[in-house]
């Protein structure tokens, strides 16, 4: 049996909470209720490090800048973005108990990636879990016992078995820094993981127990449609960037909210607010291309309910466009980067 890292109202608590393995080191305590609040990762990986006061600003940040702003408010104008998806394209959570059953999971293509193989070859996957819905069919399985995590672009269940196109798998998920390298797993390598840049798809991830805790306590990831061609910046490993422009950010590009600017006077929706409060703390990460500019949270469609929709739901009646629409893309600065070709 397995459970989402929080199920809305049902609060199924991360190993955080209920103190299983070494997870428990990527915790950090809620100031209201003194409850640890969970976050993938090392504490001191950049998701979730605070951005340093004197943090260097890339000396083209304005134009960049501009340029997104840009990008969002045609996206708000037309009525496509920019959104946060949920499902589909989303990405699902299972965390998995110590005597979860393992079973193959196949790598479709890629014959000379043996280690990769050989960490699919027996992952704690349940046999009900569903990828998110979309060509991406992400999925990620996590088991605080083992301190160990698996995760999935394209996976599918064909003929009786589990297949996937590419993906990645870690150990030490509590010490790591959220990204791919050569020391993840035995013979891992900088090009795994199941988005296009190596940023791990657990990192960034707007989750249900964020909502529910009413912060985001870690950097948010984000997608753009137009992300530069030929160029990383770091703690990316790679990119699947298409564009020519001078002006399209690279993924691994780390973005801040002007921590000067005062939210409250703002007076955003309450999702726009933390998301928002997210950006300025820790920032925002270029992880991958999308169609719309893009906010990841938790695909909650394993939980059988849909937290974020209707009057009582994390979007308070509203769309994640008309939630997006509020937040104040032109103060966003870009950080320093470290390219790389």
């Amino acid at each position: 049996m397995s459970t989402l890292l929080r199920t809305g109202p049902l609060l199924l608590l991360c190993a955080a909470i209920l103190g299983c393995g070494s997870a428990t080191s990527a915790a950090t305590e809620d100031a209201a209720t003194g409850t640890p609040h969970f976050r993938f990762f090392s504490p001191h990986s950049f998701w979730n490090e605070p951005v340093p006061a004197d943090a260097a600003v890339d000396p083209n940040s304005a134009n960049f800048v501009s340029a997104l702003a840009t990008e969002a408010a045609g996206e708000v104008a037309a009525g496509n973005g920019p959104f946060i998806t949920t499902s589909p394209y989303g990405v699902p959570i299972y965390r998995v108990p110590a005597d979860q059953p393992t079973v193959p999971v196949e790598l479709v293509g890629h014959p000379g990636e043996r280690a990769l193989r050989a960490a699919w070859h027996a992952v704690p996957l349940p046999a009900g879990a569903r990828p998110a819905a979309g060509s991406d069919g992400h999925l990620v399985v996590w088991q605080p016992h083992s301190d160990r995590l698996w995760e999935f672009f394209q996976l599918r269940r064909e003929g009786g078995g589990w297949r996937a196109s590419w993906g990645g798998a870690m150990r030490n998920v509590s010490a790591d820094p959220g990204v791919y390298n050569r020391h993840v797993w035995p013979g891992s390598q900088p090009w795994w993981g199941a988005s296009a840049s190596s940023l791990s798809i657990a990192g960034g991830l707007i989750t249900l127990e964020d909502l529910e805790d009413g912060e985001i306590n870690h950097a948010l990831a984000i997608s753009l449609p137009d992300v530069r061609a030929g160029a990383y910046a770091s703690p990316a490993r790679r990119s699947d960037g298409n564009s020519p422009d001078p002006l399209a950010l690279p993924e691994g590009a780390h973005l801040l909210l002007d921590p000067r600017l005062d939210l409250a006077s703002l007076h955003l929706p309450w999702l726009t607010r933390i998301v928002a409060e997210a950006a300025q703390r820790y920032g925002i990460f270029v992880r991958d291309r999308a169609a719309d500019v893009t906010f990841y949270a938790q695909d909650p469609t394993p939980t059988g309910t849909d937290p974020y929709g209707g009057p009582s739901g994390y979007y308070r009646g509203h769309s994640p466009i008309e939630l997006l629409a509020h937040f104040p893309w032109h103060r966003l600065r870009l950080l320093k980067m470290r390219l790389h070709g």
